[in-house]
């Protein structure tokens, strides 16, 4: 039997080599930006209704003179390669000529959270070390100009270029988009492109050029649940390996009009709308932030094909009291089992949405592809240039196939480190990054996730999956959301908890959900006790992940 055990296959994957894969233009993030407007140049790139309320419409043509026009001034002022240019701006046209255009200045692109509080915002200018920022005015209550004052008492006074401060050593100059003159020692977006002229168009190509696919573009920040986010690093090739694969996993063309209201400073969503988008000549349809009643109104106007949005921004545009007589008839890259496809005037109802494996470090995908190509309840195949282990957690050891374990992996995507951190804290020997997930490998070759190690309840014995349970109970009509988490018990262990958060106008109780989860799960999965919450109680990260350690500090007081 232990020789039968020694022979059998192990739980190593790796993807085909990448040298092989089809579909890829540039790997520079620079170079993205410029095959896509050549190719596309007459098509509609972007629309936006701006803040009073005139909807502005670019090509790609227009978007990529604009991408250059920021090079030319960040160069004129100083900035070059591997500059570390702030970005605090949410989905507006801004945000990406800002990025692109630092981009083909040789920066590295600063991806900042909207949602930061001034405290964070402190955390992440310091860590990341932004010597220029590009900001807007304020995103609902948030006055970033206000935090930037308190946190900078010398911005003030300062001249745009020459800001000196101990507490953010390198920062020199803030930029802000909405301000069309400079204010208490803040640029305006006018008066900075206006520096543009002085960098003569060869100097902005000769800096495209010197651009390598292993450069740094990026650093964004992890939505950690207990320490500080981590700034995790991302080359040009990370990014747009992603961009232009994502335009096939979407099946995106230059019909394609998507709307999205999550913030691109998100791997994931960077990934999903933007690159799916441009990679393909679609037309990217933005919003700054989500608005259920005013997205409804973009969908018709714009005629929206691919709305991209998470499971309880769709509970609430369903509840707007526009959702049923809206015509989301252009609607055409919407899952079957999305709100979108029930709708009465949906006409595409058997498209199914990509899946896959990844993780902000590795700037999504691992494992995946098109929904339509992807093994009922699995995350994949591997994908090119890419190396997946399932192991021991304890012991490090390669476990045979079939088994359940931690994933770990390495590849073309995987980031080069985390800011400020040395190489070992986050890779071991072998280059493997050991990600903390639950996964094994079916014999084709595709991974499935059970979930997070930390996250699996172990009651009475049996292994479950909190996203089993939960993916059963938000099918009950009356659910929008569910979190499932183990608490400690006498005899069992653990037992399985699940904490729901109500639709409005709908009510349920305890032993109905139980009751419900029954139809579908094993007698151990189904949960012993269940709780009610509102939205608001839930703790949850900026990207919208639920914070476990607080979920069951407040489950605990519960019971």
């Amino acid at each position: 039997m232990a020789n039968e055990q020694a022979q059998a296959p192990l739980s190593i994957v790796t993807g085909a080599p990448l040298s092989e894969e089809a579909g890829l233009g540039s790997l520079t993030l620079a170079g993205f930006m410029t095959d896509v407007c050549q190719r596309f140049s007459d098509n509609e790139a972007m629309c936006w209704k701006n803040l009073s309320g005139v909807t502005r419409r670019w090509t790609y043509a227009e978007m990529y003179q604009e991408c250059r026009q920021v090079a030319g001034a960040l160069l004129a002022a100083g900035a070059g390669k591997d500059t570390r240019v702030g970005v605090l701006i949410t989905n507006r046209p801004e945000w990406i000529i800002s990025v692109f255009g630092a981009a083909m200045a040789g920066c590295t692109v600063v991806a900042m959270n909207t949602f930061s509080t001034q405290h964070e915002l402190q955390y992440q200018l310091h860590l990341a070390d932004v010597e220029v920022l590009i900001m807007e005015e304020s995103v609902a209550s948030k006055s970033f100009v206000g935090y930037m004052h308190e946190l900078c008492p010398a911005l003030e006074a300062s001249v745009p270029g020459e800001l000196q401060f101990a507490a953010l050593p390198y920062l020199r100059r803030v930029v802000c988009v909405d301000f069309d003159s400079t204010q208490q020692g803040i640029q305006a977006w006018p008066e900075f492109l206006q520096l543009a002229p002085a960098t003569p168009a060869e100097i902005i190509d000769g800096a495209i050029d010197a651009l390598s696919p292993m450069d740094r573009g990026f650093i964004f920040f992890s939505s950690g649940s207990t320490a500080l986010p981590k700034g995790i690093q991302q080359t040009h090739r990370g990014a747009t390996l992603q961009c232009w694969r994502f335009g096939d996993y979407f099946e995106t063309s230059e019909t394609t009009r998507c709307w999205s209201a999550n913030g691109f400073f998100w791997s994931g969503n960077f990934c999903m709308a933007l690159g799916s988008t441009l990679s393909r000549g679609g037309c990217l349809v933005l919003q700054r932030f989500f608005d259920p009643d005013e997205a409804l109104v973009i969908f018709q106007e714009e005629k929206v094909t691919m709305p991209i949005a998470w499971p309880h921004q769709e509970a609430r545009l369903v509840e707007c009291p526009g959702w049923e007589s809206a015509d989301l008839s252009a609607m055409i890259c919407i899952d079957r089992n999305s709100a979108y496809a029930k709708h009465p005037s949906a006409t595409s109802k058997s498209w199914d949405q990509p899946n896959g494996y990844g993780m902000t470090e590795t700037f999504t995908f691992v494992s995946g592809g098109a929904g339509s190509k992807i093994k009922a309840g699995s995350h994949g195949p591997i994908l090119p240039g890419n190396t997946v282990r399932i192991v021991d957690p304890e012991t490090g050891e390669v476990l045979p196939l079939g088994q359940a374990g931690e994933i770990i992996l390495k590849g073309p995507t995987l980031t080069p480190g985390y800011l400020k951190s040395p190489p070992e804290e986050m890779l071991d020997a072998e280059g493997f990054i050991h990600t903390k997930d639950a996964g094994y490998f079916d014999e084709e070759g595709n991974l499935f996730w059970k979930g997070r190690l930390g996250d699996i309840i172990k009651t009475g014995g049996a292994n479950v999956s909190p996203a089993e349970i939960d993916a059963a109970i938000v099918e009950h009509e009356a659910v929008q959301t569910s979190f499932t988490v183990g608490m400690e018990h006498d005899t069992l262990g653990e037992i399985v908890v699940s904490c729901i958060v109500l639709r409005d106008g709908f009510s349920a109780d305890e032993d109905g959900i139980r009751a419900f989860a029954k139809q579908t799960l094993a007698s151990y999965k189904v949960p012993r006790r269940v709780l009610f919450f509102s939205e608001e109680e839930l703790p949850m990260t900026g990207s919208n992940k639920i914070q476990r350690p607080e979920l069951k500090k407040l489950v605990k007081g519960r019971l």
